[in-house]
């Protein structure tokens, strides 16, 4: 945009030197070799490194230390966002469930053919949960499926080959029949209660310290997920998010983010397909290396050594490449506003101009480098 008026403004100021001078000097050669001055000194090549030496020097710092932008407008767009939105499990959590309990509530079954059904339905899912019953309750004697599928937001759903339904899922498949939604999954079989299993999850030990830069920014924080509430605003409450959005089904989380985007520009913290679709629709979607890969190839950041603790060195390098970029189109311009009337004054020869006008790429090339040492978190 700045080189599509730079360029025939520059043009038009080499015409007008080698006029007036032609009409002052009398001499042809002499104004046109002022002309070829302002020309010289003016070629546009600092101002077309401004923006391109600062951004190969941000993604290039940011590769090397695990951040990976799927394209420059990302590491661009960070200066601007206002709030970060993160989902919970995988996320400000490990992901890495434990089996804590298992509850049968009626005398029809025994814990053992709990574990079978429940074993039989969670094989199947793509989520954290599911996959850490899966390696407890490990066997051989799964029950074989007429059909079965997992229902985004509510869990597994599966019919056998006798006819019976059975459900795997969150408080949601379960609320008709029990006041008790401190549980992760529920088993139902025919619309009836079987059980409940309960496992735990940790803290991401480095969720506290990003949660608490993005305070010290100014930055609000935003807990979206689909567990129950309660679970969501004590984990809120620990690492002092701002704002809980709790038991949520993907397509809710979809319209949320869509609402903060129009807000103000919204970065969004996911890893697991139910994020894919939040993550492609906020300003930036953010994905961990161990996420799904749907989540991957949807987001625009993705943070390779686990974890969100490079989560502030993104945000950093986005704010001050942008700063830099500012920063070369300044040095850039400065040059041309002093060199040019020098120029066209005949002060300067077009050998030497040459020569300052390469000094001028040096000093863009020498401050974009000091992105690679330079503070930004």
């Amino acid at each position: 945009k700045i080189s599509a008026i730079f360029v025939p403004v520059v043009l038009a100021i080499a015409l007008v030197t080698l006029v007036a001078n032609w009409i002052v000097l009398q001499q042809f050669t002499e104004s046109l070799m002022r002309s070829i001055a302002v020309l010289v000194i003016a070629c546009p090549c600092a101002m077309g490194l401004a923006t391109p030496a600062a951004i190969a020097v941000g993604l290039g710092r940011a590769a090397r230390n695990g951040i990976l932008f799927r394209n420059a407008k990302s590491l661009e767009l960070f200066r601007n966002i206002d709030r970060v939105v993160f989902d919970k499990t995988g996320t400000l959590t490990t992901g890495n469930f434990v089996l804590s309990g298992v509850t049968v509530v009626t005398d029809e079954i025994p814990e053992d053919a709990l574990k079978q059904i429940a074993y039989s339905l969670e094989k199947y899912s793509t989520h954290p949960i599911a996959k850490s019953i899966t390696e407890a309750f490990k066997r051989k004697d799964e029950i074989r499926w007429e059909k079965i599928e997992e229902v985004k937001g509510l869990g597994m759903k599966a019919v056998s080959k006798t006819g019976d339904r059975y459900i795997a899922g969150s408080y949601e498949a379960a609320m008709a029949h029990t006041k008790d939604d401190t549980h992760n999954v529920y088993i139902l079989k025919n619309d009836q209660l079987l059980g409940w299993i309960d496992v735990k999850d940790e803290i991401r030990p480095e969720a506290m310290t990003v949660v608490q830069y993005l305070r010290h920014r100014n930055i609000r924080t935003i807990l979206l997920s689909g567990d129950r509430y309660n679970k969501c605003q004590q984990l809120a409450n620990f690492l002092g998010i701002d704002e809980v959005i709790a038991e949520k089904k993907p397509e809710e989380k979809l319209s949320v983010i869509e609402d903060l985007t129009l807000q103000g520009p919204t970065a969004m913290v996911g890893d697991g397909i139910n994020d894919a679709p939040a993550l492609a629709k906020a300003t930036i979607g953010i994905s961990l290396s161990e996420a799904s890969q749907l989540a991957m190839q949807t987001a625009d950041v993705v943070l390779m050594n686990q974890g969100i603790k490079n989560l502030p060195l993104s945000l950093g390098l986005g704010r001050h490449t942008f700063l830099t970029i500012k920063q070369n189109l300044f040095w850039a311009f400065a040059y041309n506003i002093v060199a040019i009337p020098i120029a066209a004054l005949g002060f300067l020869q077009p050998t030497f101009a040459a020569l300052v006008m390469g000094l001028s790429d040096v000093v863009l090339a020498v401050n974009s480098v000091r992105l690679f040492i330079k503070r930004v978190v």
